[in-house]
């Protein structure tokens, strides 16, 4: 039984990232050259530091649930949410830092916001591991 249960709830959580997954996949070639947004060569970092919030979202979720705080889970699941976006959206980050030139800031390129989108995506990563190795100690 329980390994019914748990082949559920993996299927669950491939419903949950499979998603975002593609949508980035499918998004990040075109943000990442600017080709999304008319003129502005944001898109790509605005593309990355979403996803990346999402994992940061995703993995305080999974921190509070793998400590009681909210609903009944243990927050294994959004732990690995966590992880995943918050990976997606470092690598999108670093392809839209490697694949614009121009200054640091003020060129509207928007390589600050890829900066940031990188450090959502450790924050992300961070929590998504500490929600995980939370949630394997108690149960």
């Amino acid at each position: 039984m329980r390994f019914r249960n748990a082949q559920r709830s993996r299927a669950r959580l491939l419903l949950r990232v499979a998603p975002v997954a593609v949508a980035a996949a499918l998004a990040a070639p075109a943000a990442a050259q600017g080709v999304i947004a008319t003129g502005s060569g944001r898109a790509g970092a605005i593309v990355a530091w979403v996803v990346a919030l999402i994992g940061v979202v995703a993995g305080g979720l999974a921190r509070a649930r793998s400590a009681g705080r909210v609903g009944t889970a243990n927050g294994r699941d959004g732990a690995i949410v966590a992880l995943v976006l918050g990976l997606m959206g470092m690598a999108l980050a670093v392809l839209h830092l490697a694949t614009t030139t121009g200054a640091f800031y003020g060129a509207g390129n928007g390589r600050a916001g890829a900066i940031v989108a990188l450090a959502l995506g450790l924050i992300g990563i961070v929590l998504g591991r500490r929600a995980l190795a939370r949630s394997s100690r108690t149960g």
